[in-house]
């Protein structure tokens, strides 16, 4: 459990800004269900989600960095809602899957050269004696562009993502549980992305994330 609490370089739980970030989004919670609520919205909508921010190294994922670019993908937004829990004392680890999502851009699923997501990242904190899923990744106004239904977290059940957006059409399928770690294992993420990443994917797509995203939802609301 030690180990669930403990700062590493990317899970960096003691940065200044880090412990005041989690001070901020918790003044006046009262138990640690409730810091942990607050904290995944302000990660979930406060950090933008940014696939094209991709960064594979231990000081581009950590916690801080984060939180000074304002936005991230999937895995540092998950790393800094784990480093805001430990600095409140709440246990808390790095989950990942493989998953089929359809939530992405041209330029992304080209720079890809798959729909297959590898190594999702998502949150395990654990409240009122379990583990927990939290995912942070998709903030609301993303959601409302791609009509997929935001992700809610209570603090005593999973929460990941459905199967399905509010059309009806398949949105997000979960292909493989690769486990939950204290630190990010970084070289096994990068392994993985240089195996099945067309074009050794380990840097990120050129362009604007905000701007592409604009162009897809419009394109198929038309």
């Amino acid at each position: 459990m030690l180990d669930a609490l403990r700062p590493t370089p990317a899970v960096n739980s003691d940065h200044r800004s880090v412990v005041a970030f989690a001070e901020a989004n918790t003044k006046g919670a009262g138990n640690d269900v409730e810091r942990a609520v607050r904290l995944y919205y302000a990660v979930r909508d406060g950090i933008r989600y940014d696939p094209y921010s991709l960064v594979l190294t231990v000081p581009g994922l950590s916690a801080s960095a984060t939180l000074e670019a304002g936005r991230g993908w999937c895995v540092p937004k998950a790393i800094l809602l784990a480093a805001c829990c430990r600095a409140q004392g709440i246990p808390a680890r790095l989950g990942y899957a493989d998953v089929r999502n359809h939530l992405s851009t041209e330029r992304l699923r080209q720079s890809m050269g798959t729909d297959v997501f590898y190594w999702h990242g998502y949150t395990a904190i654990q409240l009122g004696g379990q583990w927990v899923k939290a995912t942070p990744a998709f903030n609301i106004e993303l959601c409302e562009k791609f009509r997929i239904k935001p992700l809610e977290f209570d603090g005593t059940e999973d929460s990941i993502y459905h199967p399905f957006d509010l059309d009806g059409r398949q949105h997000m399928e979960y292909l493989r549980f690769r486990g939950e770690y204290d630190d990010v294992p970084l070289d096994e993420i990068m392994a993985t992305f240089v195996k099945y990443y067309s074009g050794n994917m380990v840097e990120a797509p050129s362009g604007d994330f905000d701007r592409d995203v604009e162009e897809e939802t419009r394109d198929k609301a038309s």
